[in-house]
């Protein structure tokens, strides 16, 4: 194949599909087990220093906030992740001190809501290395060519521009038109967290709402942790088959998570906590304050259950999860 071109940024989470399709048949267990367990367990038992790492969800919506909590409660440092946008997750990740690089397609801010103040004073400092970067089309597409079992998809993206400059991807020859593609690598995170709007104790898990590139990070991901609103009978599950987005076998723990997503929104649930994202970004304009926040929101706390009382309790649940149902029926009013 005769390459034309290549990005110079570092190739992360690739490996030969087959030595990645032989780990998971290895490590992977398909047998129907109970997987559940509380937040603490599943970092404990699946997180390590230096991990490769990724998040479902998009943006601030269905972010896996109890695991989160539990890497810095637990230290897990030198992380590097691979995210499509650099917003909460990533951000908290960063300003508490547990990432050493990132490959993003956005740059650190939290959309609407204005920059990431955290994020951007670690890379810029040097202190968090921006290893690469790649369109948001792009890093799904990492996953789907792991998730498919395949080196590479071909993609009509990115060519032409900086961020192919700074991505990990290659441009070819097509050997049928002779046209310039672009070919993005496959991506295998060791690890990515999942929150889903149900789910059973063997893993398999409904998502209300869209879905994102969730389903191809699940199936491309070494190890994965699934936090869910509830866990429900596995007789409700099969009874909407067509329903699941994640079958059991991709999945190594479930944990169940009431409000996992806060301060981010859960679609048809709740909504954003927009008080509570101010807060962590007015604080973390600085290091005190991003310590303060970490302090007193997460290391101060013990489980996520103490963190969502620190925040509010059920008075501000109550009150997120009117709004999400006020701005559906104004939307959708036959919803």
């Amino acid at each position: 194949m005769n390459v034309i071109e290549e990005g110079n940024g570092e190739l992360v989470g690739w490996e030969h599909p087959d030595d990645a399709r032989q780990w998971m048949a290895e490590e992977k267990s398909r047998a129907f087990e109970d997987k559940r367990m509380t937040a603490a367990e599943a970092v404990d038992a699946y997180v390590e220093d230096g991990d490769l790492i990724a998040g479902g969800g998009f943006g601030h919506v269905r972010i896996s906030t109890p695991i989160l909590h539990e890497i810095i409660r637990q230290d897990v440092t030198d992380l590097v992740v691979s995210g499509k946008t650099a917003v909460f997750d990533l951000d908290l990740l960063i300003g508490a001190g547990q990432v050493a690089g990132v490959e993003v397609a956005y740059s650190f801010g939290h959309e609407t809501r204005g920059l990431a103040p955290a994020s951007r004073r670690k890379v810029e400092s040097g202190e968090v290395e921006v290893v690469a970067e790649a369109s948001n089309g792009a890093l799904q597409w990492r996953f789907l060519a792991a998730s498919m079992g395949i080196p590479f998809v071909p993609a009509r993206i990115m060519a032409g521009t900086e961020t192919f400059e700074k991505s990990s991807a290659k441009v070819v020859e097509d050997p049928w038109s002779g046209e310039r593609i672009t070919l993005v690598p496959a991506c295998y995170p060791d690890v990515a967290a999942i929150h889903v709007s149900k789910a059973d104790r063997y893993g398999n898990a409904v998502i209300d709402g869209i879905a994102v590139e969730d389903p191809q990070l699940a199936g491309a991901a070494k190890r994965l942790l699934v936090t869910a609103e509830e866990i429900v009978d596995t007789e409700e599950i099969r009874a909407d088959p067509d329903a699941t987005d994640i079958p059991f076998f991709q999945v190594d723990a479930v944990v169940e998570a009431p409000y996992g997503s806060h301060p981010g929104e859960m679609p048809r649930r709740y909504y954003f906590d927009e008080e509570h994202l101010a807060e962590w970004i007015e604080l973390s304009e600085t290091e005190e304050g991003a310590r303060e926040y970490v302090e007193g929101y997460v290391t101060g706390t013990d489980d996520f259950r103490e963190y969502l009382e620190a925040v509010g309790g059920e008075e501000k649940l109550a009150e997120l999860e009117a709004i999400e149902r006020y701005e559906r029926e104004a939307d959708y009013p036959w919803a």
